[in-house]
């Protein structure tokens, strides 16, 4: 009886496609190797407590690991392995804890910070339309879509982003009705929350709307539009000249 079709096994790569296969690997395997050192470089130029950290809870987790390791196995060589298996990997939590901090400390405060954040780093199933009302001064209001309801996430100087923050609120809530909205300011005020905090803040908001009603919710909102306010790609790089970039501003828009 012959096969069908769509019961035949897909062919197999031939030689070419191989070396390009295992070059696409190389390369990938380089770009993640410079992208862990470019950040292992940053976060020691940043956060003096970095390299001492590392070293102390590397070193302890391999010490503690050990000592256990040979009061259950009574063997001096043994526990050599797995106390520097645990070593490493407790050394990577620390740089990956660290490393996160100091690169929020670094983006915080600058043009574009929040909506980069809310881009890169977001976690939960959120819809993101960014930078929906703004102005030239790079001041700008982010708008979500998600189980507690609408999120608006100003960043900027806080006299300009409550304004902002204010008439982008009235504008959703008429299309929106009773659906609830929320609105946050990033900043270091007494009522901001951190950058380095919105996933914490938005992670604890109630799940309000079922998933057919997220998306009913996001298609009602695209009536509004999307993205009005132009924005840097990520944040400001410090000693920037905010003139040249509210010109290229105002030109985009």
């Amino acid at each position: 009886m012959a096969k069908s079709a769509g019961s035949q096994k897909p062919a197999k790569p031939n030689r070419a496609e191989k070396k390009v296969l295992r070059s696409a690997k190389r390369a990938q395997r380089r770009e993640s190797f410079s992208n862990v050192r470019q950040a292992f470089t940053l976060t020691r130029q940043n956060d003096p407590k970095f390299l001492p950290y590392l070293l102390l809870f590397g070193l302890l987790t391999v010490a503690i690991v050990y000592l256990l390791a040979f009061w259950v196995s009574g063997s001096v060589w043994v526990p050599i392995p797995l106390a520097l298996i645990a070593g490493a990997f407790v050394a990577m939590l620390v740089f990956s804890r660290r490393a996160q901090s100091s690169m929020f400390a670094q983006a915080e405060g600058q043009a574009g910070a929040a909506g980069w954040m809310l881009q890169q780093q977001l976690r939960g199933d959120w819809r993101l339309t960014q930078a929906v009302a703004g102005t030239t001064q790079l001041d700008a209001v982010h708008r979500l879509v998600g189980r507690p309801g609408v999120v608006l996430v100003g960043e900027g100087a806080p006299h300009r982003v409550r304004g902002l923050l204010a008439q982008e609120k009235k504008r959703t809530a008429r299309v929106v009705g009773d659906t609830p909205i929320y609105d946050i300011t990033i900043g270091t005020g007494e009522s901001d929350v951190r950058l380095s905090k919105l996933n914490k803040y938005l992670l604890k908001l109630p799940a309000n709307l079922s998933k057919e009603q997220v998306g009913t919710l996001e298609k009602r909102l695209s009536a509004l539009g999307g993205a009005r306010a132009p924005l840097p790609q990520g944040p400001m790089p410090q000693g920037a000249k905010m003139r040249n970039v509210q010109r290229t501003v105002r030109r985009r828009s």
